[in-house]
């Protein structure tokens, strides 16, 4: 009994990590927009950076918003559009 518990909290763990993954579209790399050019129009908006990567086929930016909240946001490697944030 308790392996079948353990079986079912390990498979809800993984399946709620899978479902909070934000979906970019597929680009391919030489049309992604420079990373640079994303952080300078993302410093124009007035967010500041704290981490920004690439994961997956999405960027994704940790820092704070021109308001001082703590952001998490998914962006589309081409048009820079917003994918899924999290904003406190």
């Amino acid at each position: 009994m308790l392996k079948y518990t353990a079986l079912a909290l390990v498979t809800a763990v993984f399946a709620g990590q899978a479902m909070a993954a934000a979906k970019c579209t597929a680009h391919p790399k030489a049309e992604w927009m420079p990373e640079a050019q994303v952080k300078a129009k993302l410093a124009e908006q007035g967010y500041t950076i704290k981490k920004f990567k690439v994961d997956g086929n999405c960027y994704e930016m940790y820092g704070k918003t021109k308001d001082g909240k703590k952001a998490e946001i998914y962006f589309d490697t081409k048009t820079m559009d917003v994918v899924k944030s999290e904003i406190e």
